[in-house]
């Protein structure tokens, strides 16, 4: 065991180093700043949480059409006549055209996001 004192201003940044990396002690943090090794710090970039929130929402809704989309072949297959197949496919292609609005938004978000993240430093 090893003691030692240090300053308030070198307290406070060893804590803030802690609560931004993967160390969950202050023990931990110092070990690896002696030991030399790497601290994986994590940022949160607020200017994500939108998007992310808009695919996270566009990942409900999908799951949400592809219920739909189970239901309705469910009810095509057990259709006796050509006319309620006929509806049953309409309404599921309907179905399959918001899926695809979907996805061009889904792929646009992913670009823009790309985008950011593939910025050189």
């Amino acid at each position: 065991m090893v003691r030692t004192r240090i300053t308030k201003t070198a307290y406070d940044r060893l804590i803030d180093i802690m609560h931004k990396s993967n160390c969950t002690t202050l023990g931990g943090i110092a070990r690896k700043i002696l030991s030399k090794e790497k601290i994986a710090c994590f940022y949160i970039d607020a200017t994500m949480n939108a998007p992310m929130e808009e695919l996270a929402a566009i990942r409900s809704e999908l799951k949400a059409i592809g219920v739909n989309i189970n239901q309705q072949t469910r009810f095509f297959n057990a259709s006796k006549n050509d006319a309620q197949r006929s509806f049953y496919s309409l309404k599921t292609l309907t179905l399959y055209k918001m899926v695809d609005k979907k996805v061009e938004r889904l792929l646009d978000l992913v670009g823009m996001m790309s985008i950011k993240w593939l910025q050189e430093s």
